[in-house]
């Protein structure tokens, strides 16, 4: 028998049940362990997926020996301090985006992992897909780069509630969320993956009245370029995503999927770029991730310390500029 790395899921959402779906076409995926906040909660989790370890305490789950790593998909607001409490247990950590509330707290995170010895990586499933990766191949193709644009805007199932005066998660403070960090990173993440990290930021959003960003947009200055995005909780749009080229541009349906991507040349031909990419798409850090692991690697190549750094150091820069501040921000990391 193969190498089994078994997991212990922290957050017991759709986000949560997704990964678990995708991880399972990964051969070495074991889903040992569940922690939730309350038994009801563990147990109707685990029953879905006939998961034997149910935890209330997650440092009860951490002193076991019942799991190898953690997947982490609670409140962006907990991120940190999980993470940190899992990687001082020796657990390999794969953490949903965003990393962390700030960049203090990404910086305490890569510490802590390197400080262990284990693996932490941000579950940004984006750059770990094939048609990214295609991209990333093909950009010569359109010449030398002008432009990045990417929108997504995907009015949240929560905004009902919230304009009949309930605030859920989505759309709390308390918790570090909002449309930036919710979605509006699927748009940066693959242009710092592409580009690195721009000279300089300008950035707009309309705050709702929770204090969190309904909606956004920012412009960033490259030596030879220019990237602009569009983000909203609060709105749809359909628009694809493109980069320009003086020869050509790279035509991207959804930003944050993939699916299909093909080249538009100057002189009027179209290449279809795409590559089949399977539906449950975050096998593709999941299997990065076990990877990682049974090579005992402690880095993604791909989602690297240094990608997660640039990242939330621009979502800081952005929330700085939009007046976005969460509580996290002024707390002392536990």
């Amino acid at each position: 028998m193969k190498q089994k790395v078994r997991f212990g899921i922290i957050g017991t959402n759709i986000i949560t049940d997704q990964f678990i779906q995708a991880a399972s076409h990964c051969e070495a995926f074991e889903l040992s362990a569940v922690y939730s906040r309350t038994e009801a909660s563990g147990q109707a989790f685990a029953a879905k997926y006939g998961v034997k370890h149910i935890f209330t305490d997650l440092e009860e789950l951490l002193r076991s020996d019942v799991v190898d790593a953690m997947y982490i998909a609670s409140p962006n607001a907990l991120h940190a301090k999980q993470a940190i409490m899992c990687l001082n247990y020796q657990k390999h950590v794969l953490c949903e985006k965003p990393l962390a509330s700030n960049l203090k707290e990404v910086e305490a995170m890569i510490a802590a992992a390197k400080a262990n010895h284990v693996l932490l990586m941000e579950a940004m499933k984006t750059t770990l897909l094939p048609n990214f990766k295609v991209i990333q191949e093909q950009l010569s193709k359109i010449g030398t780069v002008r432009r990045y644009f990417a929108s997504f805007c995907q009015y949240s199932s929560r905004y009902d509630a919230y304009r009949a005066g309930t605030v859920l998660n989505a759309f709390n403070p308390e918790l570090s969320n909002g449309a930036l960090v919710d979605i509006g990173v699927y748009t940066i993440a693959p242009m710092i993956a592409l580009f690195g990290a721009p000279l300089a930021i300008k950035a707009s959003a309309h705050l709702l009245e929770s204090g969190v960003d309904g909606e956004g947009s920012v412009i960033f200055e490259y030596p030879q370029m220019q990237g602009t995005v569009m983000y909203s909780k609060i709105s749809n749009s359909s628009l694809p995503a493109e980069i320009q080229g003086e020869e050509g541009s790279i035509i991207i349906d959804r930003i944050n999927q993939m699916d299909q991507v093909t080249i538009h040349y100057r002189n009027g031909e179209v290449e279809e770029i795409t590559l089949p990419q399977v539906e449950h798409n975050m096998v593709y850090e999941a299997e990065e991730f076990i990877q990682l692991i049974l090579n005992q690697k402690h880095e993604s190549a791909v989602n690297s310390f240094k990608f997660s750094y640039e990242v939330m150091r621009v979502l800081d820069e952005v929330r700085s500029q939009i007046g976005l501040v969460y509580p996290a921000d002024l707390k002392e990391i536990d």
